[in-house]
C-alpha cells in the first residue's frame, strides 16, 4: 500500500490547487507577496499531484470531479461534501486495491501470452525456469560462475520498447557479483562465454515479481535485456 499512502499525501498537499473553475484558474492574479506565496504553493503541488496520478491504476480520473472534491474539502463545506471524509477514504483504499488487483492480472497475463509466442520463434531458448534468451553473437572466453565478478554493457526495455536503463546510454559498462543481481541475470550470465552477446526475456518471477521497480517496471512484468559479457574481473 506504499503507492497508495504518497498518492493519499499528495491528495493532501494538492488540496492547495484546487479552484471552482478554470475561468477562475487562467485569471488568478497576483498583486501581493501572499498572492504570489498562494499560487506557487498550489502551482509546485498540482504539478508534483499529476505526476502522483500518472501512476493511478485504473482509468483515468475525472478531473472536473477530482477539482470539485478538492474545493469542497479546502473550503470545509460539509453541506456541500457528497460523502463524509470517513467514507471518502475507505472508498479510496477500496478503489486502488480492485484497481492494482486488475492492473497486476492484466500486466501478468501479458506476459504469459508473450512468452508463449516468443519461444516459438527461431533461436528461442528456454531453460527450465522460464527463463528465454537467444544468441546474438556467441564469444569464446569463459563462463563466469555464480561467485565471480562480471562487466558487462545492457539496455533494459520493457515489453513496449520502453528503455528503464541502459549501460550503453550511459556510455560505461556496469560491474557486479553475478549473484548480485536478479534471477534471470544471475542464471543467463552464466551460459554466457566471455565475448558474446545475448538477448534475454526474463519472467516476471526471475525478475521483480510482484513488487515491480521504480516508477517503470510495474508489478509482473517481463523484462527483455540485451546484455554483452565483456569479461570476468578477476580480484
Amino acid at each position: 500500500m506504499k503507492k497508495m499512502n504518497v498518492l493519499v499525501t499528495a491528495v493532501i498537499a494538492a488540496m492547495s490547487v484546487s479552484a471552482s473553475s478554470c475561468d477562475s484558474i487562467r485569471s488568478a492574479k497576483l498583486h501581493s507577496a501572499v498572492d504570489s506565496a498562494s499560487y506557487s504553493i498550489g502551482l509546485v503541488n498540482g504539478i508534483s499531484f499529476k505526476q502522483n496520478l500518472s501512476t493511478f491504476p485504473g482509468e483515468p480520473l475525472d478531473m472536473d470531479l477530482l477539482i470539485a472534491g478538492l474545493a469542497t474539502g479546502l473550503k470545509g463545506d460539509t453541506a456541500a461534501q457528497k460523502l463524509t471524509a470517513e467514507s471518502a477514504q475507505t472508498y479510496i483504499q477500496e478503489y486502488f486495491q480492485k484497481a492494482q488487483k486488475e492492473e497486476l492480472e492484466k500486466t501478468k497475463q501479458e506476459g504469459e501470452t508473450f512468452l508463449e509466442e516468443n519461444k516459438t520463434k527461431n533461436g528461442i531458448i528456454v531453460t527450465e525456469s522460464g527463463l528465454q534468451y537467444q544468441v546474438i553473437t556467441e564469444g569464446d572466453g569463459e563462463k563466469p560462475s555464480e561467485s565471480d565478478q562480471v562487466k558487462v554493457h545492457y539496455t533494459g526495455t520493457l515489453l513496449d520498447g520502453t528503455v528503464f536503463d541502459s549501460s550503453v546510454e550511459r556510455g560505461e559498462p556496469a560491474v557486479f557479483g553475478v549473484n548480485q543481481v536478479i534471477k534471470g541475470w544471475t542464471e543467463g550470465l552464466q551460459i554466457m562465454p566471455v565475448g558474446s552477446k545475448y538477448t534475454f526475456w526474463i519472467p516476471s518471477e526471475l525478475a521483480y515479481g510482484e513488487n515491480g521497480a521504480g516508477r517503470d517496471i510495474k508489478p509482473n512484468s517481463v523484462l527483455k535485456f540485451e546484455v554483452e559479457l565483456l569479461e570476468i574481473v578477476k580480484p
